[in-house]
């Protein structure tokens, strides 16, 4: 959930040899690679360095975690596994097995011999009977819950969407619902596994070692499947100078017994010092009473935002922009120390509105308009007004300098979904506020739909 929790980092090739190389030879297993390019079926298939899938196939979350393999294999099949596993063994050959690639310690599921990518066991079958789901052991949780969660169900799976399915379970398997239900590895029904020896076997609770330690490598996890409603959560970040009420919540938090509840605080060290991250679940469309209410009281960010139309990131208009970052930042910092100030700037291509026909937004679709997303951003209440008003000398100083560049965007439609909550309308959807009204009237007769929030027809 947390995008600070796991980094992925995307690298070549190149980057993997310069890391790595010194670690060991790999050139001395050419020949196992060749033996079992020659011994495994068409639903296998052998990568070696250079090529795309050899990257994938070596990628981890962590590059530390890396190695550049003499190749790396992808078995499609349990059976074609048990070759490879003969082979190797025979020949002593060092190997990986990689499912979703988390695992942050080097050589966990890295080598510089061969390296087993799992990512063609990525069968999901449900079956409502025994009310369990057998998944590959290629797949990652976001694969998973995409799959499920549409039917109701879930499993007892990982809080991370990209984390394999693999490591977490045979690892034990932490869950926002293990409160309820335990480890992931408590929910199982059954592995299919293939032994050291290339032997395919299914194992259940009545095999007893196995069950109790698994030995080789496992193809397909039967987990246990569960009923799945709407859940609730979410995160909220906080500064250092609120570590004291933070300890004072999640204290409070051990207290309260309910099973639904799960959290996660994240305490990271940032260039502005300490930096806390609350992430909260709740197995239900609300939380139980007062469980989330010590760290909900504690005070966030608030602040403003808009988009602001342009057409061009001209070199002008860059500089007005930077240039009113570093002055309003200055400004909001000295009277509140977690002030950010902050403009992101999103180039699209100049057909980017030839694409659709007639809609609401844009109300123009004769050239294509960049929503460039700005904010203010503070802890500070008693500063409100003074910092809307100040928004929009921020907003209005780019306007300007787009508008002195030719670009005439002072009347530009604003893109809605960053608009600041004071936009008028006719800022929004022009020449459509007519329709849109008249829409509304015959649809919603009633206002139902003035009942909740957003910008109002």
């Amino acid at each position: 959930m947390l995008s600070t929790t796991y980094l992925v980092v995307i690298f070549s090739f190149a980057l993997l040899e310069n890391a790595f190389a010194h670690k060991c030879d790999s050139t001395q297993y050419s020949t196992i690679c060749a033996k079992i390019t020659s011994s495994i079926s068409t639903a296998s298939q052998v990568f070696y360095p250079n090529s795309s899938q050899y990257i994938a196939d070596n990628e981890h979350a962590w590059i530390s975690s890396s190695a550049a393999s003499a190749c790396s294999v992808e078995p499609g099949s349990a059976a074609d596994i048990g070759a490879i596993l003969r082979i190797l063994g025979s020949t002593g050959t060092p190997f990986a097995v990689k499912g979703g690639g988390h695992a942050l310690n080097h050589g966990f599921s890295s080598t510089c011999g061969v390296q087993i990518s799992m990512t063609r066991f990525n069968d999901i079958q449900i079956h409502n009977t025994t009310e369990t789901v057998d998944v590959g052991a290629g797949l990652t949780w976001d694969q998973i819950y995409a799959t499920l969660i549409p039917l109701g169900l879930t499993v007892v799976g990982g809080r991370i969407p990209t984390v394999g399915v693999a490591g977490l379970t045979l690892g034990g398997g932490y869950s926002f619902l293990s409160n309820q239900y335990g480890l992931s590895v408590d929910n199982m029904a059954g592995f299919e596994l293939v032994l050291p020896n290339g032997t395919i076997t299914h194992v259940t609770s009545e095999n007893e070692d196995l069950w109790f330690a698994l030995r080789g490598i496992v193809t397909k996890f039967s987990y246990k499947t569960i009923p799945q409603g709407q859940v609730w959560g979410g995160t909220r970040n906080h500064t250092a100078d609120q570590l004291d009420a933070v300890k004072d919540a999640i204290i409070k938090f051990q207290e309260k017994k309910d099973t639904k509840a799960a959290l996660a605080l994240v305490i990271i060290h940032t260039p502005k010092g300490l930096g806390l991250a609350a992430v909260f679940f709740y197995d239900a469309p609300t939380p139980g009473p007062g469980i989330f209410d010590d760290f909900l009281a504690i005070p966030t960010n608030r602040g403003y935002s808009n988009g602001l139309p342009i057409t061009q990131y001209s070199r002008s208009v860059v500089d007005t922009i930077a240039n009113q970052v570093l002055f309003w930042g200055a400004r909001l910092r000295a009277l509140d120390k977690n002030a950010v100030v902050a403009a992101t700037l999103e180039p699209f291509d100049s057909g980017l509105f030839s694409h659709g026909s007639d809609s609401a937004y844009p109300p123009d679709r004769s050239r294509a308009l960049f929503p460039t997303n700005v904010v203010f951003s503070y802890m500070n209440a008693s500063l409100d007004g003074t910092l809307l008003r100040d928004f929009g000398h921020y907003c209005n100083a780019i306007t300007a300098a787009a508008d002195a560049d030719g670009q005439n965007v002072s009347h530009a439609a604003v893109y809605p979904n960053y608009a600041l909550f004071s936009t008028p309308l006719e800022d929004l959807y022009g020449a459509n506020i007519p329709r849109l009204r008249a829409i509304k009237r015959a649809v919603d007769p009633e206002n139902v739909m003035d009942l909740t929030g957003g910008f109002k027809f």
